[in-house]
């Protein structure tokens, strides 16, 4: 079935789009296309593109039971009452829920964002596709990891790891194939699953441990299935070969025997002459060696066992029964007289033995001291693929971070930028003002040889330094980065002379980008830091306007209300980005507030959704636990029983209020960690408030409290479906509803199915499988989704009445969502009037509103729309679907730069691929060619296969060309040179 929708770009036909079209195409398409929760499947009530769902505002204005503050002008500011024991709450609750006061405007600044940052987003996305389509095959790797370092700006996991999977596929050393299988494992984090092991392979060539240690280059086979299951005498064979392979001659002149203490050992002169060079030098040529025949190798190194065994492969070219410690000695043997064969032979040998952590810490130094580089390899691997569980093992440190680490691991090929860059980036999530991720990335900086290799590496330097408060060191850090090209370190530098006291210096730096640069929301944000009074506040606005999204401003303006007193303005304030965008700095933020106004159990609802977000949180920059704080408040409060915390779920859920629910799921978990259904309810929550990697998170500890086989496979399938892998995930489904018909087993496989555009037969197919769900137990919040979706598909399929039915089912089991779907249904019958009262209706019973008005303004006329959508912005700007209806009406209207200025102003701070799609189609129709192919090859850098922007791309493209040749033959009528 279809998954396009409104969210999606405005279709494009074979000639241009025509001005007068733009709207009606828009709509037409929105309309025929079954979108988001209500219309897709793909991404429906499994909630991947609901937004986030602000705190009602109507509870703000109430306390939790205590007193309010009075908000006078001249009253005492909350710190000051918190500092100075002053008599407005009781000071003893006071004391103990806030000991170290609210934070103050002074204090507050915003991070430094430790990746490249290109001033121009757009041109440099567009400038690493056409690198991409120009690069030779061998060439793109070092292009695809670039771009990951670009798009960290987006945040998007699922992006970030296409880009992961890109370079994989064009790596063709085992080095880089090694480091990047484990980076893309990491991703997955199954490091945290109960019972999986470092080497264990999903089945697909991509991540198998096993064929990253084939060298060689076909990117073709990359995503195909790898050997992993196959006997182990038909395993891969992972010995490399240079083509130097020794062709034994058939020497029958006699034997040699070496003499080792007492022992000799008999062998075939030719055949240990042939095993390298220098042995026959030393048996053939003018050494007395070559007269004797019996040489004494007493004090070589080897053993009598290690010795026969040499003596063995000199006959039969492989090694069949040794331990690997023979192998070991057989290694240093052929390392000491040059046997090639033999070394690639133990080599492959050893490294097929690697299978744990402790095996590959005492191995790796064998690698290392005898240059064995697949060993190395098969070491390193175990090692990358254990993290971040062993980063801090004095022994890996030793591998990586110490003087001579690098040059150690340079001898086997295996000291790298990519290495390096992928250690550090463990060691920044970890810790980021530690001294090994300090030790880490000056390794990084030492191996980087491009340009913006070398900025990244000493950009993220200085983030850490900065962290760690050397400012010197960390502004001869960004002053390398802006030297090799990195606009953005310059906020890093007037960060830190900041720090030194240097504020105009700072406020020149900044000020100076602004005036040389198209100002952006992040310029005037910086800014603000080094400017006074009613200046600052207006940067901070100014940053606001020009990019929603960033939450500094919307801080400093809650605290400077705390400042005042204005407790409940300064909520509304964090509500605001907190209605589209969380963030654990926020709800920490509100916490302190509703703490304040003595309102406790929204502070607790704000607590537990920040712990659900990050267990380990510590509030007043580091100097409480969260979860000892939500002990605290919990004196303060009546306590929920299990079927209070049910209820309550219910409700919330009902209300489309995420972070209530997530707050109840939280509470539900304290009670009963171990109740799997509850962490993966969890995950479905996290997904909708798009916090990817915290739902992965629960989804993988639903997987670990899971109590029987073929609930642990549907978990395992949803990971997997997560990370791409969609045969994969619905293979596992199929394997639980052969151990147990279950809810959860035949929804994940009717989702997976559905992924794709569905066509009569296989929507049939989901259908039943939707109902075959419906028929197994779960509860009525899952049931509720089960049916939304079935109805999403009968919508598809035309079969509007049994839509419906299934649209109020869903109500009936307080489904809220599914007024979105019986909207749909009324609107396709015609009866628009009913549709919009049905989204009137999601209006008013959801907390979150702005899907709702954007969805209701389709069955608006024009001004009603922009009034729905004007409001859909205010509440969230991060969706584009406003946005890009604005811009086809002003096309409409041939206010054609009006129209472009509307989606550059979305643009620069969510760089959509339909915005850009869209934004292309405007400028070919505006004949700005070289615009249009700009935008067209920066959406193509987020999504290379996006058909409509292909299409797009190419028929601009020769457009181009013509008008070229045009221009040429005009100035050049003659054809002339």
């Amino acid at each position: 079935m279809s998954t396009s929708g409104p969210e999606n770009e405005v279709k494009q036909g074979d000639n241009s789009v025509s001005k007068s079209r733009f709207v009606n195409l828009f709509r037409q398409y929105s309309v025929h296309q079954i979108s988001s929760s209500m219309r897709s499947f793909k991404l429906k009530d499994r909630c991947k593109t609901i937004q986030v769902h602000a705190f009602n505002p109507s509870e703000t204005s109430t306390s939790g039971g205590g007193k309010v503050y009075r908000h006078h002008q001249g009253h005492p500011t909350i710190n000051s009452i918190l500092s100075d024991s002053l008599e407005i709450v009781s000071l003893s609750a006071a004391e103990t829920l806030m000991p170290y006061g609210l934070p103050t405007t002074a204090s507050l600044e915003p991070p430094i964002d430790p990746f490249l940052k290109p001033v121009d987003f757009v041109e440099s996305l567009a400038g690493l596709y056409r690198r991409v389509e120009k690069s030779p095959d061998f060439g793109k790797f070092w292009v695809y990891l670039e771009q990951f370092s670009v798009l960290c700006n987006l945040g998007d996991p699922k992006l970030l790891r296409r880009c992961l999977q890109s370079a994989r596929q064009h790596a063709v050393d085992v080095h880089s194939k090694v480091v990047l299988s484990a980076w893309l494992r990491y991703e997955r984090r199954e490091d945290e699953m109960v019972g999986k092991s470092s080497l264990d392979c999903i089945g697909r060539i991509i991540e198998c441990p096993k064929s990253a240690l084939i060298h060689g280059y076909d990117p073709d086979s990359v995503f195909a299935h790898c050997n992993c299951y196959q006997s182990q005498n038909q395993a891969c064979d992972l010995s490399i070969s240079d083509g130097n392979i020794f062709h034994r001659p058939d020497e029958k002149d006699g034997e040699v025997s070496f003499c080792i203490g007492n022992e000799v050992i008999t062998c075939l002169r030719g055949k240990i002459a042939a095993l390298s060079i220098p042995l026959k030098a030393m048996l053939y040529g003018n050494f007395m060696e070559s007269k004797n025949e019996r040489i004494d190798f007493t004090f070589i190194g080897i053993s009598v066992d290690g010795m026969k065994a040499v003596e063995m492969f000199s006959r039969i070219g492989r090694l069949d029964t040794c331990s690997p410690s023979i192998v070991l000695e057989m290694l240093s043997f052929a390392n000491r007289f040059c046997c090639e064969e033999m070394k690639s032979c133990c080599d492959s040998y050893l490294a097929s033995l690697v299978s744990d952590i402790d095996e590959a810490l005492v191995l790796i130094d064998y690698a290392l001291e005898e240059r064995a580089k697949l060993l190395a390899a098969s070491c390193l691997q175990v090692i990358l693929r254990e993290l971040p569980g062993y980063l801090y093992n004095s022994k890996v440190l030793n591998i990586f971070c110490s003087a001579e680490a690098k040059e150690r691991l340079g001898t086997v090929g295996h000291a790298s930028f990519l290495l390096y860059y992928f250690l550090s980036q463990v060691a920044m999530e970890d810790n980021m003002a530690s001294k090994i991720t300090v030790m880490l990335l000056e390794r990084l900086r030492e191996c980087a040889s491009e340009r913006w290799q070398k900025a990244i590496a000493f950009h993220q330097l200085g983030c850490v330094l900065f962290e760690r408060k050397d400012y010197k060191e960390a502004q001869c850090c960004f002053e390398a980065a802006v030297e090799v090209g990195h606009g953005y370190s310059a906020v890093g530098i007037a960060r830190t002379k900041y720090k030194q006291g240097q504020r105009f210096s700072s406020y020149e730096i900044i000020d100076g980008m602004i005036s040389t640069y198209k100002a952006t929301g992040w310029m005037y944000q910086e800014r603000s830091l080094y400017n006074l009074g009613k200046q600052k506040i207006l940067d901070l606005d100014d940053a606001t306007k020009l990019d929603p999204t960033l939450s500094f401003p919307y801080k400093y303006r809650a605290v400077a209300m705390v400042e005042e007193n204005q407790i409940e303005a300064a909520i509304s304030e964090i509500n605001r980005i907190l209605g589209f965008k969380v963030s654990l700095d926020c709800l920490e933020l509100r916490a302190w507030c509703f703490i304040v106004i003595e309102d406790y159990k929204s502070a607790i609802r704000d607590i537990r959704a920040l712990l659900t977000l990050e267990p380990n949180y510590m509030m007043f920059s580091g100097k409480m636990r969260a979860d000892h704080l939500l002990e605290l408040l919990g004196l303060h409060v009546q306590q929920w029983s299990p079927a209070d915390c049910w209820m309550q779920l219910y409700d919330r859920w009902s209300s489309v209020d995420d972070i209530g629910s997530l707050s109840v799921i939280h509470q539900m978990l304290l009670n009963d960690p171990g109740k799997s259904v509850l962490r993966f309810r969890q995950s479905l929550l996290l997904l909708r408030l798009n916090c990817q990697k915290a739902a992965m998170r629960s989804l993988r500890l639903a997987l670990n409290h899971s109590s029987s086989k073929y609930e642990r496979l549907v978990y395992e399938g949803w990971i997997l479906y997560d990370t791409g892998h969609r045969k994969e995930a619905l293979s596992k489904a199929e394997e639980s509803i052969s151990l147990q018909r279950s809810f959860e087993a035949f929804f994940l496989k009717a989702y997976a199915l559905a992924d794709t555009t569905l066509d009569s037969e296989s929507s049939s197919y989901v259908i039943q499988l939707l109902e075959e769900a419906l028929r197994c137990p779960s509860d009525g919040l899952r049931k509720g989704q089960a049916l939304n979706n079935l109805g999403s598909i009968y919508v598809d399929c035309g079969k509007l009445d049994l839509a419906a039915d299934c649209y109020v089912s869903a109500l009936e089991i307080k489904h809220t969502r599914a007024h979105q779907g019986l909207a749909r249904v009324y609107y396709l019958k015609n009866d628009r009037k009913a549709a919009y009262d049905e989204m009137t209706k999601l209006i008013e019973k959801a907390q979150n509103k702005a899907s709702a008005y954007e969805k209701r303004s389709e069955y608006c006329d024009r001004d009603m729309a922009n009034s729905d959508l004007s409001m859909a912005t205010q509440l969230d700007p991060l969706r584009t679907y406003p946005y890009r209806y604005r811009a086809a009406v002003l096309m409409d209207d041939q206010r054609e730069t009006e129209a472009v200025e509307e989606l550059t102003r979305a643009v620069s701070f969510k760089p959509d691929l339909q915005m850009l799609n869209l934004r292309a189609a405007f400028h070919e129709s505006m004949s700005d060619y070289t615009s249009a192919l700009q935008d067209c090859e920066a959406a193509l850098c987020l999504d290379p296969s996006h058909k409509d922007t292909l299409d797009l791309y190419h028929r601009t493209r020769n457009k181009a060309t013509t008008q070229h040749k045009v221009c040429a033959s005009f100035y050049n009528p003659a054809g002339l040179g």
